[in-house]
């Protein structure tokens, strides 16, 4: 009789430590995918932001016709990445946008007037708060992808990846050719 009482003791416990370790593992993954969702709201309004900015300096620059070209493309490009779940892909789009941003920046330079436009100041403002909220963004990630990979990488949560369906998820890393500020003449 006390076998049994004990074979049903571990068999509980046993289920309830499998229970735990599956929550564990899915509320991690999911938190992670939140994360990411956090990146793609920001890129987003970033990405809705950029053609206001790109029309109050276009007043001014209107030669600068490649520089617009170029954030058109980044631009769209950050809303393809957006819509996947390629976290490099997203990396790399967040990237070549921020690159066409600094020659913006770099052409808004050049023209006074442009800089003492309350539009531009006001847009330029949005679009440094948005870059914040994108770093904080990114990390928020990073921090619940390094705690769910982890999980998954240690006893003994490593053995309730496979029954809950999750596995690791690579960090938002920028491309390391992407890091170099780009030169702008005139």
């Amino acid at each position: 009789m006390i076998w049994i009482i004990i074979a049903v003791v571990v068999v509980v416990l046993l289920v309830g430590f499998f229970v735990i370790g599956f929550n564990k593992l899915r509320k991690a993954d999911v938190a992670a995918e939140e994360a990411l969702g956090g990146i793609d709201v920001q890129l987003t309004r970033r990405a809705e932001l950029i053609p206001n900015l790109v029309q109050t300096v276009k007043g001014y620059a209107i030669h600068e016709r490649e520089v617009f070209e170029e954030i058109t493309r980044a631009r769209a490009g950050v809303q393809a990445a957006a819509a996947g779940d390629s976290v490099p892909a997203k990396a790399a789009a967040d990237a070549e946008l921020s690159q066409a941003l600094v020659r913006l920046n770099a052409v808004a330079e050049a023209y006074p007037d442009l800089k003492a436009n309350t539009n531009f100041l006001d847009l330029q403002k949005q679009l440094a708060t948005t870059e914040d909220q994108i770093a904080f963004a990114r990390q928020y990630y990073n921090d619940a992808t390094r705690e769910l990979n982890e999980s998954v990488r240690t006893i003994p949560w490593m053995f309730f990846s496979g029954v809950a369906g999750v596995k690791e998820r690579e960090f938002y890393d920028a491309p390391t050719e992407h890091t170099a500020a780009p030169g702008v003449e005139f």
